[in-house]
């Protein structure tokens, strides 16, 4: 079990997020030219897309549907225990707690993007559909958490409909779903046209985005002091129960041990681009210093340096 944790914290990837902390901590002039973020995350989104859509394109529906469904499933729970938990349990008003329950509900995709990196490093197979999960994970939650926090406050039908936009049209998803149909059309025959830029790069083009990553969540390692120890205690607590959730659904769906570890990390993971965006259209009122250090600060370093390793030995235990 060391073993595992050590080849986690020192892969390239979690050693370069630390390194974009440590840059922002000591007050480095290291910065990404403006754009380049945006570049990196068309280019993960996309290549995650098109292989997934690649591999599916060789799966049949048996094997899609059941975790499928399991995926939607815990689209529906999560936001739902969450929100109870932070409102009832860690006494946030309702707002705040329906905007934390709509991140943690919804999925990142640079997590996933990791531990896809990771599982290839420690040659650990999984299906091949997986992608298609992180497409269909990412907006139920938000929507649900939406829908909750509507019973506290009055909404905007008009915001409401713009909420739905961005969700539907944004660039995760259209790059994600655009991908998946790209790489499923072409298949196999497709894919290796354009492999040499969408797969031999992936993980270094991955390492530089979490660079950066790194160097927006040190800038918020402050914010941790002034949300207290409850939130941090949630944002470390919720992304684990999420996790044993989602390796129990995942067990249960059929999917293999490399497949359950990837759902136990999309269960796991908050979103830091497509909920923050529709919350702060939705609910204004909502304190981003909640939401986003709660996402990004606490939960995103959690799972990429303690929590891939972490879930892995939950999913083996479960799996033996």
């Amino acid at each position: 079990m060391a073993d595992v944790f050590i080849s986690s914290l020192t892969s390239p990837m979690v050693l370069a997020f630390a390194l974009g902390v440590l840059a922002t901590l000591v007050k480095s002039d290291l910065k990404f030219p403006d754009g380049m973020y945006l570049g990196l995350t068309i280019y993960l989104l996309f290549a995650i897309g098109l292989k997934g859509g690649m591999k599916l394109s060789q799966a049949s529906i048996v094997d899609f549907y059941k975790p499928g469904l399991a995926a939607i499933a815990i689209c529906i729970v999560i936001p739902l225990w969450v929100f109870a938990a932070l409102f009832r349990l860690g006494k946030f008003d309702a707002i705040n707690a329906a905007a934390l329950a709509a991140h943690f509900g919804s999925v990142s995709a640079v997590t996933f993007s990791q531990c896809l990196s990771y599982l290839d490093s420690a040659g650990i197979s999984y299906e091949g559909f997986m992608p298609a999960m992180l497409a269909i994970m990412e907006v139920p939650a938000v929507l649900i958490s939406l829908y909750i926090a509507s019973k506290y406050t009055s909404t905007d039908k008009e915001s409401t409909k713009q909420v739905l936009h961005e969700l539907l049209t944004g660039k995760g998803i259209m790059l994600l779903l655009g991908g998946i149909a790209i790489g499923l059309l072409t298949g196999k025959k497709g894919f290796e046209q354009v492999s040499p830029l969408f797969d031999a790069p992936f993980k270094g083009i991955l390492c530089l985005f979490l660079l950066e990553v790194g160097l927006v969540a040190g800038r918020r390692v402050g914010d941790i002091r002034k949300v207290g120890f409850k939130l941090v205690a949630f944002g470390i607590c919720i992304p684990i129960v999420n996790a044993v959730l989602g390796a129990f659904l995942a067990y249960l769906s059929g999917l293999s041990e490399g497949g359950a570890i990837l759902f136990s990390i999309l269960s796991a993971s908050a979103s830091y681009i497509a909920a923050p965006a529709a919350i702060r259209i939705a609910l204004p009122q909502a304190n981003p210093g909640y939401y986003l250090t709660a996402a990004l600060a606490i939960a995103f370093p959690f799972n990429v340096t303690i929590g891939i390793p972490l879930y892995m030995q939950i999913v083996h235990a479960i799996y033996t």
